[in-house]
């Protein structure tokens, strides 16, 4: 990985280290929350509480943990609706899967979803500066129609992050496609010193480095 993925990377970690919470919760707690990522892809929603349940010994306590950790996104009525890269709510980022559409909390999630699971999806999104249509055909770290997406950007802007909220509310929603190079760049200069951009491939690279890690 380059300087600039390296110094993302670390960032991103810092601001939400999934990973290192995972790690840190005990095995039933882990396992609850990958069977919670596979529901995704494996039933296109996330698990009800009558199926998360059998996984736990106090669900009400895994819960808990799951929530403090910001590991799962609940909603304002107290029910699961989300765990990063999916979430139940709808997004600007829709993503084919198995035979289900599902959101993804933001883009570059979006892009997690393949090399997350070894399948291939179809990413459906918009260019946040100019609303131009992104559709991305994915399969691994692999684009399969470049020559139709061009040169399609990632854009972040770090300030967004609170730290009083969860990040799903807070910098995912500031997680974007940007039509091409051109966009990026006059996006980026409007606050250079809170918005980086990264081209395609440094953005899968960049997904799959945060996310995989998760599933093992």
């Amino acid at each position: 990985m380059n300087d600039k993925l390296d110094i993302a990377l670390d960032r991103l970690k810092a601001i939400l280290p999934l990973k290192e919470r995972q790690e840190k919760c005990n095995e039933q707690i882990k396992a609850l929350h990958q069977q919670i990522l596979f529901s995704f892809v494996n039933n296109g929603r996330i698990l009800t509480m009558k199926e998360m349940a059998p996984y736990v010994s106090n669900l009400n306590e895994a819960l808990a943990v799951l929530k403090a950790n910001d590991m799962v996104v609940f909603s304002e009525h107290g029910d699961p609706v989300g765990a990063y890269p999916f979430t139940m709510e709808e997004r600007e980022h829709k993503v084919h899967v198995n035979g289900f559409q599902v959101y993804a909390m933001c883009a570059l999630d979006a892009l997690a979803v393949s090399p997350m699971f070894g399948m291939d999806t179809q990413i459906t999104s918009r260019c946040r500066v100019t609303g131009d249509p992104v559709h991305l055909h994915q399969s691994g770290k692999t684009i399969e129609n470049l020559d139709e997406v061009g040169d399609v950007h990632f854009g972040i802007i770090w300030g967004a992050s609170d730290s009083g909220s969860s990040c799903a509310v807070s910098l995912c929603t500031e997680m974007i496609f940007l039509r091409d190079s051109k966009i990026a760049r006059q996006w980026c200069m409007d606050d250079p010193e809170n918005r980086e951009v990264f081209a395609l491939k440094e953005a899968l690279e960049f997904a799959s480095r945060f996310f995989v890690p998760l599933m093992s």
